[in-house]
């Protein structure tokens, strides 16, 4: 196994989150990756943070951005490397933004002009908006004055790396979009942009690392894990709904033939207060007692029942 994941290492490309945040570890990499995405130059007072997990509360779900850094003047950069479209991708940086606020500010702060400015940038090899652009740049404007900017310093990107606007851009620019889902020797040979050439360097020295080898089988190994644990779960709880959905119907062909909850239990075996609830919406449904639509129903009564004995 260790082997058929060290080569998988060396095949793996920006586009892939584990690359990616081992390249974008390196500050200087990070910085480079910024500035042709936003063909602005940027300088980095912070070291770059990878995998940085944010909660604002126990109670919420924690957001875990792939590379977090800040520059001189203090405005906070977060970058996604987004290989597959999960479809929320939009509300989804709203969320990220939204907990990254709430981050910045100690408790009992009332100047709320002490939020950083930030931008956050989210890489894909698609096209979220379907408009054929490479980037995609938002910021508040007013519907009534477009000219007129909400200036409440924060930014997001979403770069598309099979954009179709070439001439907006600069070469060194296209090169990378390239480069992002292709981290090649050849890809990196026919660019002329020095600075992409520099981060190669580092992609290299991390394929070619052992430790990273390791660590990238641990984390392979993690995943697979993880997706067969989730597997059998989800057979478990297959088999669980058929056993249920099977029951349902036991008791409608019962319920049909008026039979008492007490013969229907004795029956089946079952206890009356396990069976009581589908007996009860069963003959809502008579007399055709369609064991589907019982069922149905009987789902939304169990999650309804879950919901509030949580609440207890």
């Amino acid at each position: 196994m260790a082997n058929d994941v060290a080569t998988k290492l060396e095949e793996l490309n920006l586009v892939d989150k584990f690359l990616f945040d081992a390249v974008m570890e390196d500050t200087e990499s990070y910085r480079i990756a910024v500035s042709i995405l936003l063909e602005n130059e940027v300088e980095f007072l912070e070291k770059t943070e990878t995998e940085k997990e944010m909660r604002v509360s126990p109670q919420l779900r924690q957001i875990r951005l792939d590379v977090f850094s800040m520059d001189r003047k203090g405005k906070i950069y977060y970058t996604e490397m987004q290989k597959r479209n999960t479809g929320n991708l939009r509300k989804r940086s709203r969320y990220y933004q939204a907990q990254l606020d709430v981050s910045l500010l100690e408790p009992g702060s009332t100047d709320f002009n002490l939020l950083n400015d930030s931008c956050f940038i989210l890489v894909a090899p698609f096209d979220i908006f379907d408009r054929g652009l490479y980037r995609y740049t938002f910021e508040g404007t007013c519907r009534e004055c477009p000219d007129l900017r909400l200036g409440d310093g924060a930014l997001r990107v979403f770069i598309n790396t099979k954009g179709k606007n070439r001439e907006a851009f600069s070469q060194e620019f296209l090169d990378f979009m390239e480069y992002i889902t292709s981290s090649t020797d050849e890809v990196a040979g026919n660019t002329k942009s020095a600075r992409i050439k520099q981060l190669h360097g580092n992609v290299r020295k991390i394929k070619a690392s052992e430790k990273m080898g390791v660590k990238y089988m641990q984390t392979w190994e993690e995943l697979a894990y993880a997706r067969q644990e989730g597997r059998e779960e989800g057979r478990m709880e297959g088999r669980q709904e058929g056993r249920m959905e099977e029951l349902v119907k036991l008791i409608c062909k019962k319920t049909a033939k008026n039979k008492t909850i007490e013969k229907i239990a004795d029956e089946l075996e079952e206890e009356i207060g396990y069976i009581q609830p589908i007996y009860e919406i069963a003959i809502k449904f008579a007399p055709e007692y369609d064991y589907k639509k019982v069922y149905e129903e009987y789902c939304k009564y169990d999650s309804q029942s879950a919901e509030k004995l949580e609440t207890i």
